[in-house]
Order: structure tokens, then sequence, then C-alpha cells
């Protein structure tokens, strides 16, 4: 991978200039060369008046104003899976297609949801903290106490790829799974999850942990908020991979701290990259730093399909991935 391309990837003689904000993989230099000249990532904005695509990631804000600077451009490709930081129909309105990364960081997102299911749910951090301070004399029959999942109830807010791998791996833990979501799975796909369509009131007095895996729309901003908390079962767990906004962070800092929740686990913040400081503070929350497809295969495989999806088009061909 080279870290700075500074440096282009062919030169303009041979097609249309290709900006990319973050490094890519050498494979996919080598399948952009075939159809442009790749410039990036550092003055990536620079080459934006030349160029007839863009790669780009969820920090790179793809606006109006963005695109007055592009006037060539002919496709976005976002290397991942979420679209919120892109103006999709600003783009349509310019004929330019956007794509985006699904199914590539399924696998990567669900595991990373049941590590900080397992941690906040068995207090992991609590115990390394403890560990590290010195404060581990041998062991204990009353102490570093965690709780159960076998015979509980998971519940899964948002049922799309993400949200039924995680149902998928629920079995091996002997865990009951229901599940809200706006569309319902086949009836044979409940069948083979074992899993139950109930209302979101149900979900919240129902479930043991709740992972939620729903996109950001007006609909589900904050749809974890101070009563829907309150709602949730004492001693539950509260688990978001999907989009930091789902959750007012200011009303989980003090479900964590006062009740009802026993425990959260969280890989994105409402104003990411900030974290509430009230979530900071609190031993009881899990809190990592968004790494839900940070596995060298599925960046790799994001950043190829990303590459993909801009061959395609500008070789004349539909997008494999379009939004």
């Amino acid at each position: 991978m080279n870290g700075d391309l500074t440096r282009r990837h062919g030169d303009t003689e041979r097609g249309p200039v290709i900006a990319t904000s973050f490094p890519l993989p050498d494979e996919a230099l080598g399948l952009l060369g075939e159809v442009g000249t790749v410039a990036g990532p550092h003055g990536w904005r620079d080459a934006l008046g030349e160029a007839a695509a863009l790669l780009c990631l969820l920090t790179d804000t793809v606006d109006a104003a963005l695109l007055e600077s592009a006037p060539r451009l002919r496709i976005v490709a976002n290397a991942v899976v979420g679209f919120n930081h892109v103006d999709v129909a600003a783009c349509r309105a310019r004929g330019i297609v956007v794509t985006n990364t699904p199914d590539v960081l399924t696998a990567a997102t669900a595991e990373l949801a049941w590590a900080l299911l397992l941690a906040a749910v068995r207090r992991l951090p609590q115990a390394e903290r403890s560990l590290r301070a010195g404060e581990f004399h041998g062991w204990g029959f009353w102490d570093y106490l965690g709780d159960g999942l076998e015979g509980r109830t998971l519940g899964i807010y948002g049922m799309g790829r993400i949200g039924r791998a995680v149902a998928r791996r629920a079995g091996g833990f002997g865990m009951r799974v229901i599940y809200h979501s706006r569309t319902p799975l086949p009836a044979d796909e409940e069948r083979a999850l074992d899993a139950e369509r109930v209302s979101f009131g149900d979900l919240l007095a129902r479930g043991d942990v709740i992972s939620l895996h729903a996109p950001l729309t007006p609909e589900t901003r904050h749809a974890f908020g101070r009563d829907a908390l309150a709602r949730m079962r004492p001693g539950s767990v509260l688990v978001n991979t999907a989009r930091g906004p789902l959750v007012d962070e200011a009303a989980l800092a003090d479900a964590l701290r006062d009740g009802p929740l026993a425990a959260a686990g969280l890989d994105v913040y409402e104003h990411e990259p900030a974290v509430h400081p009230g979530l900071l503070e609190l031993p009881n929350v899990v809190l990592l730093p968004h790494i839900g497809s940070a596995t060298r295969g599925t960046r790799t495989a994001m950043a190829m399909l990303a590459a993909r999806n801009v061959h395609a088009v500008l070789s004349g061909h539909p997008p494999l991935t379009p939004i």
C-alpha cells in the first residue's frame, strides 16, 4: 500500500483523473491505472477540478460545494457502507453515480458487535484495568463477576445484512433472538435464525442485550433517547456498531449511571470523533474508536470494491454497487 500518492499512478495521457482521499492498496492502484490517473491522497482536493472519479470515506463530506469544484465528476465511490456524508440528491442532479461497499464488511462488523457485547456483559475492561493496577492477588470466588448469555434474549434493532449476521451468531451462545425492523424477514429466514419480529416497545421491554444495526435516518435519529432507554430492562446492555446518532449520548450516560442499564459497548458516537464526557467517566461502558470494519482483509476488500466501481463506470459499464 502506498501511503502517500503525491506522485500520480500513471499520467494524464492514460485517461481521466481519479482522486482518492485515502491510501489505496497496490492492487487497487493497478486496477485504476487501467482507466485513468490516480491523484491523492495528499492534495486530493486540488485534483477535483479535473477529476472524473472520487474515492472517499465517511470522514469526507461530499456536498454541493464540493461538487461545484468538480465539474467533470462522473462517480463518487464511497469506500464504506453508510452514505450520510454524501449528498446523493445533489450527485444525481448532476448525473453523478454514487456507490458504496455493502456485504464486504458484514462479518467483521458483526464480530466486533459480539466482541463489545461480551466485553460489556462479562465486565472485561474492568477486570483488565484492575489487573494492570496491581489489584489481582489470586483467584477469588466472588471477584470480577459479570453476567452470562445462555438463555438470555438478544434484541436486534435493524435486521439488515449486519443485523442478520449478528443474529446467526446468537445460537452459539444459546440466546433467543427478537428483532425490530422496518421490513420483516421472509418467513423461512426468520425460522432459520429462530428470530421473532416484535414492536419497538417489546424490543425494549424484553431485550437483555440490544444491538443496534439500523441506518441513520430522520426516523432513527435518537431512537434510543431518554424515553426509550428508560424503558429498557433493568440490568440490560446496549451495543452500538451502527451510527452514533441513533443514541442520545447524554441520556445514555445517565441511564448507565442511574439505571436501568448495566453496561454498554460503543464503536460509534453521536458527534464523532468527540465522545460525550459523561461516557468517558463511566467504568461500565466499553468505548472503541470506530473499528467495526478494521481488519486487514475487510479494509482491503472495501478499497477494492470502490476501485472496481470506478473502473466499471470509467469503462462505460454500470457500477457494481450503486446507491
